[in-house]
C-alpha cells in the first residue's frame, strides 16, 4: 500500500509504530531511507560470510521481517534459530503473516529489545532500529549485544547519522530531501514527517556510533556502506 499518512491536515502527533504505518511501512522505507535495499542486500552478503552452524540470528526491531528475511535465504550454516523481535504488535503480526510460511525455525517475539536475553549468537542485526531507542540507553544494549555474540559473531547496524560540520549536514539533508521529493512525496508530506519523527529519532554521528561500539569490546569496526546520511556499520568479536 503506498504511504500516504502525512497527506493531509490533521494535527501532527509523534510517529508510532501502529497499524496505519505497518499497511505502509514497506513503501514508506523504501521512498524515504537511501540505499534501502542495499542495506538488506549487504546483510545477506554478510551472513554467507560470518553465519556459524548450531547459533542464534537476531533481528531486533525486525519491523515486517525484511531483514529476517535475507538472513535466512542468504543462510549456508546449519541449524540455525531465526529471531525477530520487535515492540510494536501491531508490526509483529505483520511479520508473522510475512515470514512464518518461509522460514524454518523461526521465533517472532514481541517484546522491548532491552529486554532480550542475547546467547549463543553469531549474526545479530539492528536495522534503524538503534535511532529510536533512548541515548541513555543504547550502550548497554550494544554490551548485551557483545556479550551474547560467539566468537567471530558479528553486529550490524544501520542507522541515519547526523554531521558535525553544519556545511555536510545541510547539504546531505538537501540531497534527503530531494530523494524523498524525486519518490513523490510533497513538501507537505516531508515537513509533517519529519515534525513526527522530531522527539523519538534522535540521530547520532558516525564516530560516537563506531566508539560506543570500541567501547563494548569490538576490535574491528567499520563502516561499509553508506548512501547520503545512512550507513551501515560492522562489528566483528
Amino acid at each position: 500500500m503506498r504511504d500516504d499518512l502525512f497527506n493531509n491536515d490533521s494535527d501532527i502527533a509523534d510517529f508510532r509504530f501502529d497499524d496505519t504505518v505497518v499497511a505502509v511501512f514497506d513503501d514508506m522505507v523504501r521512498r524515504s531511507v537511501p540505499g534501502y535495499e542495499a542495506m538488506i542486500q549487504m546483510v545477506g552478503l554478510l551472513v554467507r560470510t560470518y553465519g556459524q552452524d548450531n547459533t542464534n540470528f537476531y533481528d531486533l526491531g525486525t519491523s515486517t521481517g525484511a531483514i529476517t528475511l535475507a538472513l535466512a535465504l542468504n543462510n549456508k550454516s546449519k541449524n540455525n534459530k531465526f529471531i525477530a523481535v520487535d515492540n510494536s504488535q501491531e508490526m509483529v503480526k505483520q511479520c508473522k503473516e510475512n515470514l512464518i510460511s518461509k522460514i524454518d525455525n523461526l521465533a517472532v517475539i514481541c517484546s522491548d529489545i532491552n529486554d532480550i536475553n542475547i546467547e549463543n549468537a553469531s549474526i545479530v542485526v539492528l536495522n534503524l532500529t538503534l535511532q529510536f531507542i533512548e541515548v541513555e540507553k543504547r550502550s548497554a544494549l550494544i554490551n548485551r549485544i557483545y556479550q551474547g555474540l560467539n566468537q567471530g559473531g558479528i553486529l550490524i547496524v544501520s542507522e541515519k547519522i547526523h554531521f558535525d560540520n553544519q556545511q555536510k549536514q545541510n547539504s546531505l539533508t538537501k540531497l534527503h530531501m530531494d530523494f524523498k521529493r524525486a519518490n513523490g512525496y510533497s513538501e507537505l508530506e516531508i515537513s509533517k514527517k519529519r515534525q513526527s519523527l522530531e522527539n523519538i529519532m534522535i540521530t547520532e554521528s558516525k564516530d560516537v556510533h563506531l566508539e560506543r561500539l570500541k567501547a563494548s569490546g569490538f576490535k574491528d569496526s567499520n563502516c561499509y556502506f553508506q548512501c547520503l546520511n545512512f550507513v551501515s556499520f560492522l562489528s566483528v568479536k
